[in-house]
């Protein structure tokens, strides 16, 4: 098969699983030196396909201002679904004779500075899916923050997309809902520890067992 091959058989496979974004990044057109995978590595596999899960609407609207316990869960299967997603396209792409490495759909490293194996949302914004918002989430036109992102990282060579030149314009629901007060005019500004405080004030009185919040991700609903 050729590139485009490829990348339709990926993404056919992806959505018959129920994910409901696709998209691939060329990934020597990522920053990747903040990245927790050797450079070596990354240099052996180019492509990073970007897939997303959607988030329930009917579970986002119990959230007020915390996170609850039925989103939690949801949360959960969401990263579980996620990653046997990654795992079953990662499998048919080593079938084929190509390297594949799923990268798990949530598992920050070092929740302080926010590192990870790599940036899920960032490799999003390369594979054409959204924008960076002000909430610090990648942003869909259709979906707006209500989904939940995997990657895989491959050498089976595919069609990139491109990223799409939009932002949140004049839409600020979510620094109107955001808890923490963390979520400024502009992206660059967001303020990470103020979150994080807020994320283990959550957990400290019991809502989660998890570093996760929802407020602001129910508030962004796309512009669609």
């Amino acid at each position: 098969m050729n590139e485009q091959e490829n990348y339709s058989k990926l993404k056919e496979l992806a959505l018959y699983e129920g994910a409901a974004l696709f998209g691939v990044a060329d990934l020597s057109k990522v920053k990747t030196d903040d990245f927790l995978i050797s450079q070596n590595l990354l240099s052996k596999l180019p492509f990073a396909i970007s897939i997303g899960f959607l988030v329930s609407p009917s579970v986002l609207e119990e959230i007020i201002d915390y996170p609850t316990q039925l989103y939690f869960h949801h949360y959960r299967q969401i990263n579980s679904r996620l990653d046997q997603i990654a795992l079953k396209i990662a499998n048919y792409i080593g079938q084929l004779g190509y390297s594949a490495l799923p990268i798990a759909a949530s598992q920050i490293v070092d929740w302080q500075n926010q590192r990870a194996h790599l940036s899920h949302k960032r490799i999003g914004v390369a594979a054409g899916l959204g924008w960076i918002g002000r909430n610090n989430l990648l942003v869909n036109v259709q979906y707006g923050s209500q989904f939940r992102l995997v990657t895989i990282l491959t050498d089976m060579p595919l069609i990139t997309n491109k990223s799409i030149d939009q932002d949140c314009g004049k839409c600020h629901k979510c620094i109107e809902a955001c808890p923490a007060q963390a979520i400024k005019e502009k992206p660059e500004d967001f303020l990470h520890l103020q979150c994080f405080e807020k994320l283990k004030e959550f957990q400290k009185k019991g809502y989660v067992g998890q570093y996760i919040c929802g407020v602001c991700i129910k508030a962004c609903q796309g512009k669609e």
